[in-house]
Order: structure tokens, then C-alpha cells, then sequence
């Protein structure tokens, strides 16, 4: 962040060259800079380059409020409040006005008396544009006060007039001028709610108890909805869907890339979690996604495989922390805990009661399957199956250190194949090695060559 302007008059704003352009103008300018430069726009997000981005591109360039339609967990919000982004780092306001008018362009009564009684004397303060971005959460108890303004009964108590602009209280709308109001979940506003927002939308002026202020507001509105034929929570009405210029569909990454590159961004892990641990869960959810098993209107959210590499982390700081181990690394065994917490945040088909676990353990084997055959395509593990001769047998668990699991691993008379096995996926201490090679010995049980018993906790390969 660069340092706040020493500009403190309307005067010394004139000398400087400043000049005003409208919130709209402000956006445009600035997002086709990025453009023109090579600069990204829209930092963090992940799988919309081709698809979503240039859409909400093209919105912002025309100046067209927008929706963003999308099931749960498809980086919504994340988009929303990346457009702050494209706002000036500083901008100037009168001081103490309570809509943000800029010292050359004042929009309230009040404020153009002090401008004229004034002149350059006026004082200026600035507003970092994370000021000028303001979310809102949609609720049903949400009111017309609280996104429009309402009358102000203490300042009509001191004697105004109830007419007098001076009474308003203003709402989350007007108080955004000059600024993004974002308004999340869109549809679960009420009906008479959305309709106090046409004035705001098109015509710019606010209406307040039969009242109409003509207040040319600067302001973008933006919102985000899930698709209307899953929620049934409510609707985003036809007038309102008219006022908005764009409505942008998202989805979920497309790429498997897309996937992990969001896990990694958003995971706040405990723990070094291996990126084929992450790719396993970026795979999962994927499967899941496709699954007719799982109700695909309600989706599957990025939250969920973020939800789940933490969940990983944490079964391993535990283990580490409870077993004395130096290096918290996750393992293979570690993705049972996810599976366990995170059965919640999907939702089945009506037939499906009771074989919900099932379905979550066998895509979870289908995605480990999947990373097993991808990197460690071309190696020879004969020596190893051959290892398990009938008696021999390696234990793991979660609370099985990595240690404790390489030394119980059968000598395989300088084959190097452990050695191989970690190098194929970076590993660097033991901690990632034994990561390497119990995901190897699950991938000779997924394809039928050892086998593999499970009981509290412990897995024993053989």
C-alpha cells in the first residue's frame, strides 16, 4: 500500500492536476491498463480465463452492473471482491460527508453549501479503496432500511421537517457512492425488498417513505445468486434481472490443475501436505462431481477438497505432535479422517440412504488409483510384491510414525526401488518418502497385487 496523499484542501487538490471520473470511467480505465500491460486482473483466481473472466471483462468495460449465477463453492464471492482491485488505490472525499461525494462533483445539499461557503478552503480526506468496497450478506430479515436509508426519528425529534433530506438515515446503497456494493445470495432478499432496489439501479435516486431524494449516486452493483431451480429459497425478480446489464455464469474448474492450484491457495494446512496428497483430494472431488450417486444441483464445492487438505494436515500435526515426530507430513492413511468429517457437506440422491459411505470410500479409491497409474507409470514393483511372501507384512496407521513404518518396510537386497518410488514424487525426508511409499503400497492393493487389512485405525499390507 502506498502512502495515504498530504493533500487536505479542495485547493491544493486543484494545484496537484487532479481530475474526477466517474466510478464507472475509474473501473474501465484502470481494468483495460491491466490488460494493455500484461498485468492480471484478477489475482487468485483459478479456471475462469477462458470462460468467465472474459465475460465479467467485457461487463465492467461496457459499465453494466452484473449477477454471477453458480452453484456453491465455485469462488463467487472470491470473484466479487477481487474487483476492488480495479479502484484507484486513494480517492479524495469532502470530509465528513456521509455518501463519499468527491470535493468537485457534491451530490447532497449539505454538501454543496459547504463547497460554496468554502470554496478551496474546503478540507479533503482520502478513502483507500478497500473503503469502497462494501458486501452484503441477503437475508430474509434483511429491510428496505437497511439497503435504501429510512427516516431518522432523533433528527426529526430536534424539529426538522419530515421531508427534509437532513431526516435520512441512509441505507448500505447510498453510503457506497462512489464505491462496489456487493450484495451475496441474492435471491434470498425479499420480493419487496428487490423492487426497492430499481430505483437505485437504473434511475440512481433513492425513495424513502414516499419521499424521492435526487441523489445522482455513482455506485456498481453486484450480486451473486445459486441457480433458482436448486435453492427454491427464492428468485431474483424480472425487473431486477432487467436492470442488470450482465449475468455471468460460473462453474467449477475445468482443469485438474485449475483444482489443486485452488487447494494450495486457500488450504491453511498444519502440516506439509505432499501435492500428490493434493492431487488425490482434487481428483475426489472431481469424481464426486460426476457421481450419480450425488446431487449434482447442489454440487460440490472447492471448499469441500479445501476442507479436506486441512483435515489431512491436521491427522498428521496430531500424530506428530502425540508420537514425538520431527517432520508432520502427511500420509495416504491420513485421507480416511477426511473422508470421516466431510460426508456432511455433500448431498445424495433420495435412493442412496445408507450407502453414502460406501460411494465416499470407493471414489476416494478410484482417485487414488488415478494418481497411483499417473506417476508411477513404468515402475517395477515386482521386487517388492515379491517381498510379501505369505508372512511378511508392513503396518500403518494414523498414529504409525514415518520411522516406524520405513524400518518395518521388508529389504528389498539394493533394488532401489524405495528410492525410485521417492524420487518420482520429490520426496526429500522421511516423512515424504514414507508419504511415496505407503501410496505405492496402496496402489499394489487398489490393483490386486498384495492385500491389505483395516482396523482401528491401522492398516496392515501383506
Amino acid at each position: 500500500m502506498s502512502d495515504r496523499p498530504e493533500i487536505l484542501t479542495v485547493g491544493e487538490l486543484r494545484a496537484s492536476g487532479h481530475v474526477h471520473k466517474g466510478l464507472h470511467q475509474e473501473i474501465r480505465e484502470n481494468l483495460l491498463a491491466a490488460l494493455a500491460a500484461g498485468v492480471d486482473p484478477w489475482p487468485g483466481i483459478f479456471g475462469f480465463s477462458r470462460t468467465v473472466l472474459p465475460q465479467l471483462e467485457r461487463a465492467l468495460i461496457a459499465g453494466h452492473d452484473f449477477v454471477l449465477l453458480g452453484q456453491r463453492g465455485q469462488g463467487k464471492t472470491r470473484l466479487l471482491r477481487t474487483l476492488a482491485g480495479l479502484l484507484d488505490e486513494w480517492s479524495p472525499m469532502i470530509e465528513g460527508s456521509e455518501l463519499n461525494e468527491h470535493p468537485y462533483d457534491p451530490i447532497t445539499e449539505q454538501s454543496r453549501v459547504r463547497v460554496l461557503a468554502e470554496g478551496d478552503r474546503l478540507p479533503v480526506e482520502w478513502r483507500h479503496r478497500s473503503e469502497r468496497y462494501v458486501e452484503k450478506l441477503a437475508t430474509p430479515d434483511t429491510s428496505v432500511a437497511d439497503l435504501i436509508g429510512d427516516v431518522d426519528p432523533m433528527r426529526v425529534a430536534e424539529g426538522r421537517r419530515l421531508g427534509d433530506p437532513e431526516t435520512i438515515h441512509y441505507g448500505l446503497i447510498p453510503r457506497s457512492n462512489r464505491g462496489i456494493v456487493a450484495i451475496n445470495e441474492l435471491p434470498d432478499l425479499a420480493e419487496r425488498i428487490q423492487v426497492s432496489m430499481l430505483n437505485v439501479m437504473e434511475e440512481r435516486d433513492i425513495q424513502i417513505r414516499g419521499y424521492v431524494l435526487r441523489l445522482p449516486l455513482d455506485v456498481l452493483v453486484v450480486a451473486s445468486a445459486n441457480p433458482e431451480d436448486y435453492t427454491n429459497r427464492g428468485r431474483i425478480i424480472t425487473p431486477l434481472k432487467d436492470r442488470f446489464g450482465a449475468e455471468i455464469r460460473t462453474h467449477y474448474p475445468v482443469e485438474l490443475d485449475d483444482e489443486v492450484a485452488i487447494i494450495t491457495q486457500e488450504g491453511q494446512l498444519a502440516a506439509d501436505v505432499p501435492a500428490v496428497i493434493v492431487e488425490i483430494l482434487a481428483r475426489y472431488t472431481r469424481s464426486l462431481r460426476e457421481s450419480p450417486a450425488v446431487n449434482q444441483g447442489s454440487g460440490v464445492s472447492v471448499r469441500f477438497a479445501i476442507a479436506g487438505a486441512e483435515t489431512v494436515a491436521a491427522a498428521a500435526r496430531r500424530r506428530a505432535t502425540v508420537r514425538g515426530e520431527t517432520d508432520a507430513v502427511a500420509r495416504i492413511v491420513d485421507l480416511a479422517a477426511a473422508v470421516d468429517v466431510l460426508a456432511g457437506k455433500i448431498e445424495f440422491e433420495a435412493g442412496e440412504e445408507g450407502r453414502e459411505q460406501d460411494v465416499l470410500e470407493h471414489l476416494l479409491r478410484m482417485a487414488t488409483a488415478e494418481a497411483v497409474r499417473l506417476h508411477f507409470r513404468g515402475v517395477d514393483f515386482g521386487p517388492l510384491v515379491a517381498a510379501f511372501d505369505g508372512r511378511r507384512t508392513v503396518t500403518t496407521g494414523d498414529a504409525v510414525t514415518a520411522r516406524e513404518f520405513l524400518e518395518d518396510l521388508p529389504s528389498l537386497n539394493g533394488s532401489g526401488l524405495y528410492d525410485e518410488i521417492g524420487a518420482r514424487l520429490g520426496a526429500g525426508n522421511d516423512g515424504q518418502r514414507a508419504a511415496a511409499i505407503e501410496l505405492a503400497l496402496e496402489g499394489l492393493y487398489l490393483a490386486r497385487k498384495i492385500s491389505k487389512d483395516s482396523d482401528d485405525g491401522e492398516r496392515i499390507y501383506g
